[in-house]
């Protein structure tokens, strides 16, 4: 089975959609820092950056389904690798998180491994 330009956009849409729910989750995680948790609860429930988290994630739940109906698991999965190797870039550049020189390296070496598994399989 391949993988068509079309499939690729569905799976960077969900890499993607799965990396901005996470910045997502990171501001109303620090919007209830140092609260009890029944205070934390109350100001979650009315935190809009909580729902569009959450409405990422279920958008991207979506069309991982609807990939996965088109495309096998083994050729499907490397993108969620992707989502997860772009999360620590998005800590630097959103929240001035530190990343060092390991990570560079490992996210270079996620990248090409995500080209040579897809490339090979390409219409």
């Amino acid at each position: 089975m391949t993988i068509s330009r079309a499939d690729i956009a569905i799976l960077t849409t969900v890499a993607a959609s799965i990396a901005l729910g996470q910045y997502f989750f990171k501001r109303a995680g620090l919007s209830i820092r140092g609260a009890s948790p029944e205070v934390a609860l109350r100001i979650l429930a009315l935190n809009p950056q909580l729902y569009i988290a959450l409405a990422l994630y279920g958008t991207s739940t979506v069309l991982w389904i609807f990939a996965l109906s088109r495309m096998s698991l083994t050729q499907a999965y490397p993108w969620i690798i992707a989502a997860s190797a772009t999360v620590p870039l998005i800590g630097w550049i959103g929240f001035g998180e530190r990343v060092n020189a390991g990570f560079w390296v490992g996210f270079a070496l996620i990248l090409a491994g995500l080209a040579i598994t897809q490339f090979s399989v390409m219409k």
